[in-house]
């Protein structure tokens, strides 16, 4: 009950928040958009805060949504990358128990030696460094205590303000909380199983086995479970102290180069890739090759989806708005609309900005920003998958430009994104030649049937079964602001008109008249009341 009291407190809060943000005569000295971005700032700085507090279950949740800048204005995102794990460890007499209760051993059967003092702790578990009685250093991952009861709980209870939000009038119309909802929920439970992350780790060390200047840490399932997860020991330098880095005699251009190609060779080439490569999850060895830790967020890209990209790759390529939207209503990125205008040309704005300048001299931070700009509050409906990817190009162009100041993201992905166009990969699809045999044959299939199509409209309009419709939407919400404002002034004049009144009764001591056309007057503000709350609702339609 309290669990569900603090974090109805803080949604309440933060409701309240939002409502008193969105009325403009709460600004002083007057609404301006740069006094609503430093309000929303704020807010976000508080959201994280509140996040922090209310534990594990929220900073995971808070993660996941700073991937979401389809659903959340930037300043929600931007702060909510910031979120990282600040926990305190708990007892190493928990950690006792959890490993003796999942393996049926007690610490001394299953290691040689156990560090009692975690090397990390972090919202989900902590780590322990280990020794087994074979000799072999190992880091032991332990599962927080009473976590899957508290994710229970808290799921339980995000499902409920889940359904407020999507009931909601002004916040529910055009959002999917409750597969969002759906979606938080799978990816959290999938991190609280120890096996199925140790399965990620092998799988991804396998793709790298050709690879070596990757290491992925190698999994001893003898002491492992859905608690416990124990890999080999693979120490390194942080990738993000660039002064210890030079120190040991690394070549940080290279380290760069290297961490974005190992990335590209995940999403393009695998299909399997790493969903949170922040500097805290990866290291260099003092040979320079780079280490991967922590496989409990991983990502999936199926034959499908690899299809549905190239399309959008050529779309892009064309600088042809409607094929890329198509190819996004495929992919489940968009979904459609009745007036798809609007959309079509964010999407053309977005493709005229982008192509002006060469492939190389591209920023992912900014296109992912722009992006996010684009696609909040429109029908943009990113799927994990690709918030994940943006999410990891962003994090990785920020750690090769502390590596490098010249780096460049897209210059390293120049190469990878030629393959796909041209499809040097035989796994990738039909080639450019194949790509245009297929629009050749689409165009004349087109053509040949025309002809007939037209003939048929032309029937069509002989009898009248074509029916045109012209809508200015425009148009019509000016009028229908036009006939509020009316209204208001309607309201506002017999309001004057009886607080005068009122006033004259008052002064010449009739009492009585004076409460009466004090009653009247109070109901006619009730009414003016009511007719800003429209005017407002026809302010914000399209």
């Amino acid at each position: 009950m309290r669990r569900r009291m603090d974090i109805w407190r803080f949604v309440f809060t933060f409701i309240s928040e939002l409502w008193w943000d969105a009325k403009k005569w709460t600004y002083p000295g007057g609404y301006t958009d740069e006094k609503r971005r430093i309000r929303r700032q704020k807010q976000a700085a508080w959201v994280r805060e509140s996040f922090l507090e209310l534990g594990p279950t929220f900073i995971k949740v808070g993660q996941l949504f700073s991937t979401r800048g389809d659903l959340f204005p930037i300043e929600y995102v931007s702060e909510l990358t910031k979120l990282q794990d600040r926990v305190p460890a708990f007892s190493f007499e928990r950690v006792t128990s959890i490993i003796e209760a999942d393996t049926g051993k007690t610490i001394g059967e299953l290691f040689a030696s156990f560090d009692p003092t975690p090397l990390a702790a972090a919202s989900l578990g902590q780590v322990h460094r280990a020794q087994l009685h074979t000799g072999e250093d190992v880091v032991v991952k332990v599962q927080r205590p009473g976590l899957k009861k508290l994710f229970t709980i808290d799921l339980a209870i995000l499902k409920r303000i889940t359904q407020y939000f999507q009931n909601h009038p002004r916040w529910g119309r055009g959002r999917d909380w409750l597969g969002i909802y759906e979606e938080c929920c799978r990816i959290l439970w999938e991190e609280t199983d120890y096996l199925l992350e140790g399965q990620s780790a092998d799988m991804f060390r396998r793709h790298f086995r050709e690879f070596d200047w990757v290491r992925v840490p190698k999994v001893f399932w003898r002491y492992t479970s859905p608690r416990v997860l124990t890999l080999e020991y693979v120490p390194g330098i942080k990738i993000s102290h660039y002064e210890a880095l030079e120190a040991a005699g690394l070549d940080r251009k290279r380290l760069a180069r290297q961490g974005a190609e190992a990335y590209l060779q995940q999403l393009l080439n695998n299909g399997f890739f790493h969903a949170d490569p922040h500097p805290g999850n990866i290291a260099v060895a003092p040979d320079g090759a780079m280490i991967f830790y922590d496989f409990g967020m991983m990502g999936r890209i199926n034959a499908n989806v690899r299809a549905g990209l190239m399309e959008t790759l050529f779309g892009i390529a064309e600088k042809n708005s409607d094929r890329v939207i198509a190819s996004l209503i495929k992919l489940g990125a968009l979904q459609p609309i009745g007036d798809m205008g609007p959309v079509r040309r964010s999407v053309q704005y977005m493709l005229d900005n982008f192509m002006d300048k060469p492939f190389e001299e591209q920023s992912i931070s900014a296109i992912s920003d722009d992006l996010y700009d684009v696609a909040y509050d429109q029908p943009f409906r990113f799927p994990a998958t690709f918030t994940f990817v943006m999410r990891a190009f962003s994090t990785l162009e920020g750690v090769g430009k502390g590596l490098d100041p010249e780096f460049n993201f897209m210059e390293v992905a120049k190469p990878f994104a030629m393959e796909i166009m041209t499809n040097t990969n035989p796994n990738n699809g039909g080639s450019i030649l194949d790509e245009l045999g297929r629009q050749a044959a689409q165009v004349s299939s087109t053509a040949l049937g025309l002809p007939r199509r037209i003939e048929d409209t032309i029937e069509k309009l002989d009898r009248g079964d074509i029916r045109v419709r012209v809508r200015s939407s425009e148009s019509d919400r000016i009028l229908r602001r036009l006939g509020m404002v009316q209204m208001l002034t309607n309201h506002t004049i017999l309001l004057t008109g009886l607080v005068i009144s009122a006033t004259l009764f008052v002064v010449n001591d009739l009492i009585i008249l004076a409460v009466l056309v004090a009653l009247a007057a109070i109901g006619v503000g009730v009414l003016l009341l009511r007719s800003l709350q429209k005017l407002n609702r026809y302010d914000r339609l399209p």
